[in-house]
């Protein structure tokens, strides 16, 4: 049987908790930078407004609460065999895009876009994501840019965030 990836074991273990707690897992990435390991959870509320139709944004006490049973739950499992440092955070205001569920929420925002390969002398591209289809080979991302709709391939961009517009 094949030995399960460190960021699925970490999904397993906190997924009814934060089901539980309001909370839902944006992503978690275990990574090395330099000679430490580090083990990153992205969390987000379930419910994006508050009682009054306000805003809502996960808070510290929030990422301690996460941090508090992970780490509790992590030293039981015991699954990471090196050392690593934990960290619980929101995804932010300019939040990645990495899966697809995250283009379909998305779906009307403006967001910003790097290429792998340029396309019309540019790396770049701003717009409103407007279109997300699930396609064999490689989803299908639409932008709407300046009144022109620009299809993209997903596994053709490099990097994928929320734009941050005040």
């Amino acid at each position: 049987m094949a030995k399960k990836k460190i960021t699925d074991i970490v999904s397993d273990l906190a997924s009814d908790f934060l089901k539980e707690n309001g909370y839902e897992l944006y992503n978690v990435e275990f990574l090395k930078e330099g000679r430490d390991w580090f083990l990153r959870v992205y969390i987000d509320l379930a419910e994006s407004t508050g009682p009054e139709g306000e805003p809502a944004y996960v808070g510290t006490e929030d990422c301690e609460k996460v941090s508090r049973f992970l780490s509790e739950k992590l030293d039981q499992e015991d699954p990471i065999e090196q050392n690593y440092f934990l960290e619980v955070s929101s995804p932010g205001l300019d939040r990645p895009l990495v899966k697809p569920e995250h283009y379909e929420k998305y779906l009307g925002h403006e967001v910003e876009i790097k290429l792998y390969k340029g396309i019309d002398g540019t790396k770049n591209i701003d717009g409103t994501l407007i279109g997300f289809e699930p396609h064999e080979d490689s989803h299908l991302v639409t932008i709407e840019q300046n009144g022109r709709k620009l299809q993209l391939k997903l596994a053709d961009i490099a990097k994928a965030n929320l734009a941050v517009i005040f």
